[in-house]
């Protein structure tokens, strides 16, 4: 894996501050859970999960905040 995948969390615009919120959150489970066969896997168990989903959504939504803070909120 790249060791500078994360150059840094400056975004244009909310939109792409979204998707690195997204990046972030999978490349947390890739970090935990290298092994891309056990994760697709476990994909499965939760993709129906409504409580797993809305845990995931949280997680996106803490790390967007964390980018728009660095982002100044893109005023």
């Amino acid at each position: 894996m790249d060791e500078n995948w994360l150059p840094t969390l400056q975004t244009a615009s909310p939109q792409e501050g979204y998707e690195l919120a997204v990046k972030l959150s999978r490349m947390a489970i890739k970090f935990m859970q290298p092994d891309a066969d056990v994760r697709k896997v476990m994909r499965l168990m939760y993709e129906y999960d409504s409580e797993s989903l809305i845990a995931a959504s949280q997680t996106i939504a803490e790390h967007f905040s964390t980018i728009a803070a660095a982002n100044n909120y893109w005023k």
